[in-house]
């Protein structure tokens, strides 16, 4: 037992002197409390103040600017990809995520035709077309109902059911199935938060202090501004007579004239007793302040500080390029882990929508979303081409794979990438290397051959 005391004591450091581990430790009343803001509050800093308007939309559009890229022959390519321009998937999207960041939820319902929605979504049986709108709904929009419990569900710790007003006034229930969910700060567990259940945090409530901060610091430094110089006039006697109504209106009066004639000839008049000193403000430092607060908000918002405030980044040699970078793969990896599964059903609709059946062989990437130098894309150029060449050989019975499937897959490569403008016409011209006559194809690869060597 005396042990155990000696141990917590030695583990816990406390100075009477100085108040650490004490009740007067000014550290023993600090704690965290939930920041609370009305969607109405949300919606005033998105529409009046940049950075929440910048931390909200920054992310949810970089996670959309590339879009991805499909994988399969090149007629269901142009299908699938006319197919969401009709539906202007890329857009919905978009709109989703940014509701989604600035209230904490937004869905995109599904709709396939389909006269009851509180059932169950069958993707099987969209056909060519079926896909008839998206419609995209905030959280304030599409109430949340209860929660299921079922452990075996495949909707464990989601809503059973979702409800919308209908134009009618009618409540109209719709199945977790039928839309595609989006949060946006998620919370650990839904148990604690009832008030919101179904749906996560805006992603201002976590940095809304460090923005209030910067917001503060920025106003503070503009106010100064105006106070940059001070005029200081020493006038003998002056709180002996203030108290004198007339001696007051006197001052008044004669500091006035000798302002106007300031203004007029840049010449201060006083009497021989009064004394005149100017003090300006040191902004020397104050560039420095400021970028630290901005750089809280950067770091709260987990958004580099280049692409947050579209600036160089400061310090020799200082590119910001590694910071870019690893935003990038983080969005990336929010992409996968995130927006893949949640876009899943809605992706096996456009492929049938699009094709009318689902071709087990088809699949998409995301975009990279590090844009590369001419120098970089004419290296993926030369690299893509060199692979291309070890793969067919350099004369017929060498291919590892067929020289023809070889050829058909560099120029769908080729042609989504861009490495190539004009390649698909050509190939509409000039046909595929499997398209041509056998004797075609073999003076093409014994003229590649000759180069080659």
């Amino acid at each position: 037992m005396g042990n155990n005391i000696i141990a917590f004591v030695r583990d816990s450091l406390t100075n009477m002197v100085a108040n650490l581990g004490t009740s007067r430790d000014k550290a023993s009343a600090t704690f965290y409390s939930m920041p609370m803001l009305s969607d109405e509050e949300l919606l005033n800093a998105y529409r009046g103040a940049w950075l929440p308007r910048k931390i909200v939309d920054i992310p949810a559009f970089d996670s959309v600017r590339a879009w991805r890229d499909w994988q399969a022959k090149k007629a269901q390519i142009e299908a699938i990809e006319k197919e969401e321009t009709r539906l202007n998937v890329k857009g919905k999207i978009l709109d989703a995520k940014v509701k989604a960041r600035l209230w904490g939820g937004a869905a995109i319902v599904i709709g396939t035709g389909d006269l009851e929605l509180s059932t169950s979504l069958d993707v099987e049986r969209v056909g060519k077309g079926g896909l008839k709108y998206l419609t995209v709904m905030s959280k304030r929009n599409l109430t949340a109902g209860e929660i299921e419990r079922d452990p075996a569900s495949e909707w464990y710790g989601k809503p059973k059911l979702y409800q919308v007003s209908s134009a009618g006034g009618q409540q109209l229930e719709i199945h977790p199935s039928r839309v595609v969910i989006f949060n946006g700060a998620a919370q650990p567990d839904e148990e604690f938060f009832t008030t919101s259940q179904g749906w996560g945090d805006s992603v201002l409530l976590s940095v809304v202090e460090a923005i209030k901060q910067a917001d503060g610091t920025a106003a503070n430094i503009a106010s100064l501004v105006f106070e940059a110089k001070v005029n200081v006039i020493r006038i003998p006697d002056f709180m002996q007579n203030l108290g004198n109504a007339e001696y007051r209106a006197k001052i008044m009066e004669r500091y006035t004239l000798a302002a106007t004639a300031k203004g007029i000839n840049g010449d201060l008049l006083l009497d021989k007793e009064e004394e005149f000193e100017q003090k300006q403000a040191n902004f020397a430092t104050l560039p420095d302040v400021l970028m630290s607060f901005l750089q809280i908000v950067s770091g709260a918002a987990d958004i580099p500080a280049t692409r947050l405030l579209g600036q160089s980044p400061a310090g020799m040699n200082a590119t910001g390029e590694s910071d870019l970078r690893n935003y990038y793969d983080r969005l990336q990896a929010m992409q996968s882990v995130e927006m893949t599964p949640a876009m899943a059903r809605l992706d096996e609709c456009i492929i049938r929508s699009a094709l009318g059946s689902r071709d087990p062989d088809i699949y998409y990437e995301w975009a990279p979303l590090w844009g590369m130098s001419e120098k970089e894309k004419a290296d993926v150029f030369k690299t893509k081409a060199d692979a291309a060449r070890q793969l067919v050989g350099t004369s017929p019975g060498q291919e590892i794979i067929p020289r023809e499937a070889v050829s058909d897959a560099l120029v769908n490569v080729l042609v989504e990438d861009g490495s190539l403008p004009g390649l698909d016409s050509a190939i509409d011209e000039y046909g595929e290397l499997s398209e041509q006559e056998p004797h075609e194809a073999e003076e093409r690869a014994a003229l590649e051959a000759q180069k080659l060597l």
